[in-house]
């Protein structure tokens, strides 16, 4: 039995399932127009405009090979904060966009399975210079950052949603990136999933370099408790749900 569900998770693994997909009934081939590339929201939130590239001025100039030598999962951070620019330049590296096809196409600064993108990236702030505590959302089409919500014990709360991993709560903000499935399934049906995993390796790697550049580290969690962290940044868990987060923080 054990070896039965060990085979049937590795599946998942495996491109076999395009075999089994008629394409010419995606969405996208059946001529619906694709998700927005990204989420709406209220014109009464408060939006923070983030320094544009040529504002920024805290970024080292540093190779790429350094970068790859360099670059190790880091959990020990001081309690030094992050700057604007340096988080602007941060999210940019992660998922800014180069250029703008439509309103459900756009070419980023990571690759994606059919330049469908189908993540949000949400921010937990505990010190980044000149912003409040809370949660953030990144919006790449206006280059800003959109208040969620405040959050009392914010620290304690990402704490227990990820096992009792307390350094994460130490760090100046921590990456939460969220899959909207749909965006990648009007393409690719039920192949989607296994090219959601592959995609959300691309960005958190760009976000592992990208630190090097501003003397901070972070390290990618994969162990959370689903149902608390999609709670923590209020997504529905069905539609839009948790995949992945990253702390960042600088370090000695």
């Amino acid at each position: 039995m054990k070896n039965d569900s060990i085979n049937r998770y590795r599946n998942f693994l495996k491109d076999s399932i395009r075999k089994k997909i008629d394409f010419s009934q995606t969405d996208q081939n059946r001529g619906i127009d694709a998700p927005l590339i990204q989420k709406e929201y209220s014109s009464d939130q408060k939006i923070i405009s983030l320094p544009k590239k040529d504002e920024w001025k805290s970024i080292k100039d540093i190779s790429l090979c350094s970068a790859f030598q360099r670059r190790q999962s880091r959990r020990r951070y001081n309690k030094n904060s992050i700057k604007l620019d340096e988080l602007s330049f941060l999210l940019w590296s992660t998922q800014g966009i180069r250029r703008r096809i439509n309103a459900g196409n756009a070419f980023r600064t990571v690759p994606s399975a059919g330049c469908r993108h189908s993540f949000e990236t949400y921010l937990l702030i505990f010190n980044v210079a000149g912003l409040d505590v809370g949660v953030y959302r990144y919006l790449p089409i206006d280059n800003s950052l959109l208040f969620e919500s405040s959050q009392k014990e914010m620290s304690k709360k990402i704490t227990d949603a990820t096992f009792g991993q307390s350094f994460i709560g130490r760090a100046a903000v921590v990456f939460v990136w969220t899959t909207i499935p749909y965006r990648m399934e009007w393409r690719y049906d039920i192949a989607a999933h296994r090219l959601i995993a592959i995609d959300a390796g691309h960005v958190c790697q760009n976000l592992y370099l990208a630190c090097e550049s501003i003397d901070s580290g972070t390290c990618a969690i994969a162990a959370f408790d689903q149902e608390k962290m999609d709670q923590l940044i209020n997504v529905d868990g069905k539609d839009e749900f948790v995949i992945y987060l990253a702390p960042v923080g600088k370090i000695s």
